[in-house]
């Protein structure tokens, strides 16, 4: 009789990091610090075997996330509270497991993501303050928001978003749809939720940072409109900092059951969040 071959589970973690402290989340050849290498070392102390996982969406270096989500298959037979626990006693500070759950076997993290969900947070201030460094972006300049919510209700629908496509972008297309696009808050505190099915490189970053010329004046809604029209980076303002940038969810069929994770309250300090 042949030995059974050990039995595969497909699980699904919902994580929170603080995107300030790794080099991003993609593994680097050169061995610097990213969220992907250490979930992936966590998770094989608790399996005891290699780990690698598929995420939903990479983030660049000093993006944060409340609720990313990422895939795994393992031999080893845990509880939820094992990989939940046991994995974030091996993480370095910055990253924590929240949620854990066993998933169908074609369930893919990346894949199956119909939609993805960001807030940026922004500090419009004479001076910067040093503890929301790395929290929030922030401008000395003075916002109309009036004309920033004109302007990102633009945004909404089908675009080619060319105009704000990192350059180092390997999408296979810059159209992307963009389902909600809301500016909120005071000209003091600004937030710029964005939910759409897939964003480019340095999408938000570079949305925000036009709004912001549209804010300051230096920029009219007309001619954000034309930027959308106008299908080129050369066109756009600076890619904007990414201290204030946060996935704060990703959209999955009903089917797979994966677990919803609420935005944490105080980044709610820009109003309702939905």
């Amino acid at each position: 009789m042949q030995p059974t071959s050990p039995t595969i589970q497909r699980w699904a973690l919902t994580l929170s990091y603080d995107g300030s402290l790794f080099f991003g989340w993609q593994k680097q050849a050169d061995g610097l610090p990213t969220v992907q290498t250490a979930l992936e070392q966590a998770l094989g102390k608790i399996a005891c075997h290699p780990v690698c996982v598929t995420v939903a969406g990479r983030t660049d270096t000093g993006v944060h996330a409340t609720a990313q989500v990422v895939h795994f298959d393992t031999t080893a037979i845990r509880s939820p509270q094992a990989w939940i626990r046991g994995v974030n006693a091996n993480l370095p500070r910055g990253i924590a497991v929240l949620t854990a759950q066993t998933v169908a076997s074609d369930f893919h993290a990346r894949f199956d993501a119909f939609g993805r969900r960001y807030r940026y947070l922004l500090q419009s201030a004479p001076v910067r303050s040093p503890l929301l460094i790395g929290r929030a972006g922030w401008t000395h300049h003075r916002l109309d928001t009036v004309k920033m919510k004109q302007a990102a209700a633009l945004l909404v629908g089908e675009h080619d978003f060319s105009s704000f496509r990192a350059a180092q972008c390997q999408a296979k297309s810059p159209v992307k749809t963009i389902y909600r696009a809301r500016i909120s808050g005071n000209p003091e505190w600004i937030s710029l939720d964005l939910h759409g099915n897939a964003f480019l490189h340095h999408m938000v970053r570079n949305i925000m940072g036009a709004l912001v010329y549209v804010g300051s004046g230096r920029l009219s809604v007309a001619e954000f409109s034309g930027l959308i029209e106008a299908k080129s980076r050369l066109k756009a303002p600076p890619t904007f900092m990414p201290d204030g940038l946060y996935l704060t969810g990703v959209d999955y069929p009903p089917e797979y059951g994966i677990a919803a994770v609420s935005l944490p309250e105080w980044l709610k300090i820009c109003g309702n969040y939905g």
